[in-house]
């Protein structure tokens, strides 16, 4: 079993472990640690105040091999500043991501902590739907569920903790927290048997308020769909200090028997 989802190889690559392994090949990852790995890379070009909003584009699935990661700051500045990224792998991008950093400022405001999920003491151990493997983002997630469940259809409200760092030389953010967990809502909402439905998401968008104050960092999602197998995640984004954003997924959704 690997510490990390990443090994660090130089400056801008890294080696996929099979730590990231999904749900839908053992060939590919799951989206969330490659979210949160080019995030984190963002993340450290936009300095001088926090990341609020962060779009992720999945062009491809995302196998496990070497990757290539190259960010570039768009719009420099003290207030505002916005950068791109891209992953790379061995036939080219495989994901997109655009990031704003807003500044932090002192405001005579407080906090809206309305609607906080229940804490994760009071949750039950859960497991992900079966993945190919011994190891992968099953194994490398701790969760906490509070309501409804992986195996069970409908609105569910999780916590997530991972086990492992991001890439092994690097310490993970509270963003990264995020990142690494955003990507689950569409998986603990399903309203379909996931043996016999794909329902993927071919982006993420997270907006937040605030960064996690713990480790821990609650989902509270839902999937909707309309007539013509187009559907939409939706997560209600927690920190044990309450609400701190949201997140969304486009979703494709089909028999399984037909490849995305």
């Amino acid at each position: 079993m690997h510490d990390a989802f990443y090994e660090r190889l130089d400056d801008d690559r890294v080696r996929a472990t099979a730590a990231t392994r999904g749900p839908w090949s053992p060939d590919h990852q799951h989206a969330g640690p490659p979210a949160a790995l080019l995030g984190g890379a963002l993340e450290q070009i936009l300095t001088g105040g926090r990341v609020a909003r962060v779009t992720f584009e999945v062009l491809r699935p995302v196998t496990i091999t070497d990757l290539t990661v190259t960010t570039e700051l768009r719009r420099p500045g003290r207030r505002v500043a916005f950068a791109e990224g891209e992953l790379h792998d061995a036939d080219g991008p495989v994901l997109l991501a655009r990031a704003w950093m807003l500044r932090e400022a002192d405001v005579p405001l407080e906090p809206d902590r309305e609607g906080p999920m229940p804490p994760v003491s009071q949750g039950r151990d859960s497991a992900f739907f079966d993945i190919q493997g011994d190891e992968g983002y099953h194994t490398s997630m701790e969760l906490r569920t509070t309501r409804g469940d992986f195996t069970e259809p409908g609105d569910a409200a999780v916590w997530f903790r991972t086990r492992l760092a991001i890439v092994d030389t690097d310490p993970i953010t509270p963003l990264q927290r995020v990142l690494v967990a955003a990507d689950s809502g569409n998986g603990i909402s399903a309203r379909f048997d996931p043996h016999h439905w794909l329902f993927v998401n071919t982006d993420l968008s997270v907006h937040l308020r605030e960064h996690p104050s713990t480790e821990w960092v609650g989902l509270d999602a839902r999937t909707r769909w309309g007539p013509d197998g187009i559907g939409v995640a939706t997560s209600t984004v927690h920190g044990e200090q309450g609400p701190i954003g949201v997140a969304a997924q486009s979703l494709i959704v089909e028999p399984q028997a037909r490849k995305v």
